[in-house]
């Protein structure tokens, strides 16, 4: 496998947000969204055997060595999630997914929307994207995937104007999402510090879910409240 890094973090995003989680981000993405915030891991990387990511997961999942005190009685983390860029298209990770299941992990991966969620082992827990009009990657959704998500499962919405809203909220209505999903999430994209896109503030999009009575969660990326929009594997 092709890995941008493993890491160990708060998992920042979803229903989730809050716990301690391993993050295993593949390399290289097939879509180029407008206002993307992982573009390094379209390239390079480090090709890795399955064992070695395994390995390192491991590693990361237990109390640093140089904190022995920390072991007594602690748990090791639990949560692993599979990202990228697009972590379907390299197709040891569906191997790599059966592979953490078996040793007791819980395992989520992210994924646009544009590949087919279906041949994953059913338990994996998928959050899926489905792409706005301002994404720049409108149309991309596969809609088999709607068949191959149940309970366990979130899909999730970034918005960046009132355009991608009203899309989000149809498409929502329209296929019945909450219904299908554990949760639907409506996440607002950041304005862009340097104006390549305007975004969307917040407040104004928990202002349009309350004012619309949408049965979704305002998903906002905890991990950047932490440590900042620019850092990279925290």
């Amino acid at each position: 496998m092709v890995i941008t890094e493993i890491f160990k973090s708060i998992q920042g995003e979803g229903t989730r947000a809050g716990l301690p989680c391993i993050f295993v981000r593949l390399t290289g993405c097939n879509l180029r969204c407008v206002w993307c915030d992982t573009a390094y891991a379209f390239h390079g990387g480090t090709r890795l055997s399955l064992d070695e990511v395994m390995q390192k997961v491991r590693d990361l999942s237990l109390p640093a060595a140089s904190n022995p005190g920390s072991r007594a009685g602690s748990k090791r983390i639990d949560l692993v999630e599979i990202t990228g860029g697009e972590p379907l298209l390299q197709p040891e990770v569906t191997p790599l997914a059966a592979r953490l299941m078996n040793e007791g992990y819980t395992v989520m991966i992210e994924t646009s929307g544009e590949r087919y969620v279906g041949e994953l082992p059913r338990e994996v827990i998928k959050i899926v994207d489905v792409k706005c009009p301002d994404s720049g990657a409108a149309d991309t959704f596969d809609l088999a995937n709607l068949s191959a998500v149940d309970q366990k499962d979130e899909i999730k919405f970034i918005i960046s104007s009132r355009r991608d809203f009203e899309f989000a909220r149809e498409f929502t209505s329209n296929h019945q999402l909450p219904g299908r999903v554990r949760q639907v999430i409506f996440s607002p994209a950041e304005p862009d510090p340097a104006g390549k896109w305007p975004g969307l503030e917040s407040r104004e999009l928990a202002e349009w879910i309350l004012a619309d009575g949408l049965e979704v969660r305002l998903g906002l990326q905890l991990h950047k409240f932490i440590w900042g929009a620019e850092a990279r594997g925290v």
